[in-house]
């Protein structure tokens, strides 16, 4: 009877027939996905959780905490969002290729967990002049984050910018950062920075055509703005791939730099010594800021979006911190896409790729069915794929779910898409799909995967399931699509 346990792979038929099928079940986004990912290439997360507001300080994209779009969904102008970040937010919003989050205050960065601000789900991670020290698990996070392939902006003050006057500057915050981790602390970006309180300059770029940061799009960068910044010293026999792309002016080399890019395992980061230039000059009421978005002599709005961009693999260049672009040639990634050869390419649970006909393929013979036995079970799909460098990527496949659970609440049974690095490390968890989400036929299910352009990385799908009524997860004509 429906009750009972069954075996694998043999109740769906008969669920079917008697219109038991929780048809039209609204998708469920795990916890630690992103929702807007699968419209949005470069998810980038503003930190506020470490007194980015103390003080005449506003280092924030709005008020609305975490989604910006809480205050305005569709913002054309700066002011639309509140914030001396704003603009800087606005203008990323505004291209319809990122999707941007902000961790309130009161929260702690972390890696690997279930929240929604969680730096698994995003690209790059924006520290905008952070006036209290990261805990020691937050400086784990941070650099695991890197490590794993994200994308990190570091932007500090001068030094004695003690805002929240708890004894600590962004100098010496971002300094620990670097010297006083347990993943690296042994110069892992290759720059230390300066203990200075530099009054005034105009920082000019490096001559380099080639690089993304001061040639992306959008648009060229000549010189940014120092009012009250420092500097960086660069330290390449530790790391060959720092670089310094804007200096004080009469310095050049391993010292003065006023912004720098660098590379830590798979991830990129990127140096600023200053928060005036991306302060816009407006706020909350009470602050008294400065608009060195809009410096005449400088053009440090075209900075701070190219260098996202980058940070976030949107630059084409595969992370060698500086490099030029390469071409991408278009094409279609997973092997034994359909699964009409069987196990091959794919490592699988014994029995998860198959050609039963208890449930239908969407295209050809075969198909891949997680869970689905009623009994406590856990299954897993997995591919890895090499994403070449300078590609946009697209992953697709087509998902079935069918149950035998009646509650239209609960969550018991769970599918789980997500990205490993070859290390075996969860980078992301695009989705997870549960009994909630069954429907009749396949629905396709798209997430972009620029992020980690340059990067060999798993693809792996995990069905779980408890012990009593069946949910079967079906998927086919996957797909991963570069150009």
């Amino acid at each position: 009877m429906l009750g009972s346990r069954r075996s694998r792979r043999s109740v769906t038929t008969t669920l079917a027939g008697l219109g038991l099928l929780a048809a039209g079940a609204a998708l469920q986004v795990g916890p630690s996905a992103t929702p807007a990912h699968a419209a949005t290439p470069h998810r980038v997360l503003f930190d506020n959780a470490h007194a980015e507001t103390a003080g005449n300080a506003d280092w924030i994209v709005s008020t609305s905490q975490p989604d910006p779009l809480g205050q305005d969904a569709s913002p054309s102008a700066e002011t639309d969002w509140t914030g001396a970040l704003s603009s800087w937010g606005v203008a990323l919003q505004k291209t319809g290729d990122y999707s941007l989050k902000t961790l309130p205050s009161g929260s702690s960065l972390a890696y690997g967990g279930s929240s929604t601000t969680d730096l698994s789900n995003f690209d790059t991670l924006v520290l905008p002049e952070p006036n209290t020290l990261f805990t020691t698990a937050e400086k784990t996070a941070i650099m695991n984050f890197v490590k794993n392939g994200g994308g990190l902006f570091m932007i500090s003050d001068h030094t004695g910018a003690d805002r929240n006057n708890d004894g600590e500057d962004a100098v010496e915050i971002l300094n620990d950062l670097m010297t006083n981790n347990s993943v690296d602390s042994t110069d892992p970006f290759g720059f230390s920075i300066d203990s200075l309180s530099v009054s005034s300059d105009h920082p000019a770029a490096i001559s380099d055509s080639t690089n993304p940061v001061l040639h992306g799009s959008f648009g060229t960068v000549t010189k940014s703005l120092i009012a009250s910044g420092t500097t960086a010293t660069l330290k390449p026999s530790d790391n060959s791939s720092v670089k310094g792309l804007l200096y004080r002016t009469g310095y050049s080399g391993n010292t003065g730099a006023f912004f720098a890019t660098s590379t830590f395992g798979s991830g990129r980061v990127a140096f600023w010594g200053d928060s005036s230039p991306i302060d816009d000059g407006t706020g909350q009421s009470g602050n008294t800021l400065y608009d060195g978005w809009n410096d005449t002599g400088a053009t440090n709005a075209a900075l701070a979006l190219n260098a996202t961009a980058w940070l976030a693999g949107g630059s084409g260049d595969g992370g060698d911190g500086g490099g030029g672009g390469s071409t991408c040639t278009a094409a279609q990634l997973l092997a034994n896409s359909g699964f009409e050869s069987g196990t091959s390419s794919w490592t699988a649970t014994s029995g998860v790729i198959t050609n039963s006909t208890s449930e239908s393929a969407r295209t050809g013979s075969s198909y891949a069915w997680l869970a689905g036995t009623g009994t406590a079970t856990t299954d897993t799909l997995s591919q890895p794929v090499t994403l070449p460098s300078g590609c946009a990527a697209t992953l697709r496949f087509y998902l079935h779910v069918d149950t035998a659970e009646t509650t239209t609440s609960t969550a018991y049974d769970t599918l789980k898409a997500q990205v490993l690095n070859t290390s075996g490390t969860v980078l992301s968890t695009l989705a997870t799909y549960s009994n909630l989400n069954a429907a009749t036929g396949y629905t396709q299910r798209t997430f972009d995967l620029t992020g980690y352009a340059g990067q060999t990385v798993t693809l792996k799908f995990t069905g779980t399931e408890g012990s009593k009524l069946q949910t079967s997860f079906v998927l086919d004509d996957t797909a991963l699509d570069v150009s």
